[in-house]
């Protein structure tokens, strides 16, 4: 009976499986796997409906290459391993693009971009910017998302969305660049790659204070939110830069308890400009959102002895890393050692927030792997070889 199931409603069935339950789904008989390579297509689209990203935790130190990467299912709690030897240099995270993971080769002092998707092991090199840049601020903005600069010659149509190779444009804000009589000068422009087009522009500029804290101070990782692209400057005390697409014009915001905080990383939850920090002074992490009048409001704080466990014997939160989305939120600090996680349960209509404590990936089917620095990352698994690759 199994073996004579319509493809359409096989289809539906595999759009309820999580990436490594389809995965095998598909290797179960012939049939099935036509079935599944039929749906393959929307697969990414249909997992994002029932399941929530996956973790990937990227080493921060790859000694020479990024080998492997490591990845939790969230909707089991099983950590599986990727191999990463299909990248043609030594990279390094900048940041999620869709169901794909954005990196920049480390081979070169001036910032270039590539794609990679680490589940079917492809990667693209981006074309090079229009301008050559150490160390600038990178972002990523949906596409669906933006409203064009007012100078843009960028007008999107539903059409053209559609038959998008991914649906994000990113954004390289600042750096330092080559002077006219030599030497190095900070670079008070913004360029943006166009999907469509393959290729960067120069879209705007910025106050030469806001290029030198982009290259001096930011970590890099960006947020969108309501036109509105984020970074977090790392200088004590914390402060928000902001690049309004719309009008073409920055502005800067301040941090709850900036001068207090031993870490604090932007997210996006439900939609919300989110911000995660936390100190022995402010007695523990907390969960802040940006309210009307770009005020900030503490919605939660992590609860105390999930925290203690985190820190271990350091008492310090100088180490703490976090990576949200709408979903999850996740604090970790190595490989080895577990998180906390404030995850969404429930269906959307009446869903609330909790805590959990997940271990972390010291072992992957009885084999011990080595604790390392790392970078998380959410991202829907996708299957699916593409054909912009």
């Amino acid at each position: 009976m199994w073996n004579n199931l319509p493809c359409d409603l096989l289809t539906n069935i595999f759009s309820f499986l999580s990436a490594d339950s389809f995965a095998c789904a598909k290797s179960t008989c012939r049939h099935w796997q036509a079935c599944a390579s039929s749906a393959a297509g929307n697969y990414p689209f249909l997992l994002q409906n029932h399941h929530p990203p996956w973790f990937v935790a990227l080493p921060l130190h790859d000694h020479g290459a990024l080998c492997s990467c490591y990845a939790l299912n969230p909707s089991n709690n099983n950590w599986y391993v990727l191999s990463m030897d299909f990248l043609p240099a030594p990279v390094r995270y900048v940041g999620p693009l869709d169901s794909f993971i954005l990196l920049r080769p480390t081979v070169s002092t001036f910032l270039q971009l590539g794609l990679c998707n680490p589940f079917t092991r492809q990667y693209k090199p981006f074309p090079k910017l229009n301008i050559k840049r150490t160390n600038p601020a990178v972002g990523v903005v949906p596409v669906r998302s933006v409203a064009s600069p007012n100078n843009s010659l960028f007008c999107e149509t539903n059409a053209t969305l559609q038959n998008s190779c991914f649906s994000s444009r990113i954004y390289v804000a600042g750096g330092m660049s080559e002077a006219s009589r030599g030497g190095a000068t900070y670079e008070p422009t913004l360029e943006m790659y166009d999907p469509q087009l393959d290729m960067w522009w120069v879209v705007g500029s910025m106050p030469m204070e806001f290029a030198v804290r982009l290259t001096v101070w930011t970590p890099k990782e960006s947020v969108y939110c309501d036109g509105v692209l984020y970074w977090m400057t790392s200088a004590r005390a914390y402060s928000l830069m902001g690049y309004e697409i719309g009008s073409n014009t920055w502005k800067e915001l301040s941090v709850p308890m900036a001068d207090k905080l031993e870490f604090a990383v932007l997210v996006l939850r439900n939609g919300r400009l989110t911000l995660v920090g936390g100190g022995v002074c402010v007695s523990g992490a907390c969960v802040w959102e940006l309210g009307e009048g770009d005020i900030w409001v503490l919605v939660e704080k992590v609860p105390s002895e999930m925290g203690m466990k985190l820190m271990g014997d350091r008492g310090s939160w100088a180490s703490t890393k976090c990576v949200g989305g709408d979903g999850a939120i996740y604090l970790y600090r190595d490989l080895w050692s577990g998180m906390v996680v404030w995850r969404e349960v429930g269906d959307k209509s009446r869903s609330q927030w909790e805590w959990y404590w997940i271990e972390g990936c010291s072992s992957i089917r009885g084999k011990q792997v080595r604790n390392l620095q790392v970078k998380g990352v959410l991202i829907y698994p996708n299957l699916v070889p593409s054909f912009i690759f």
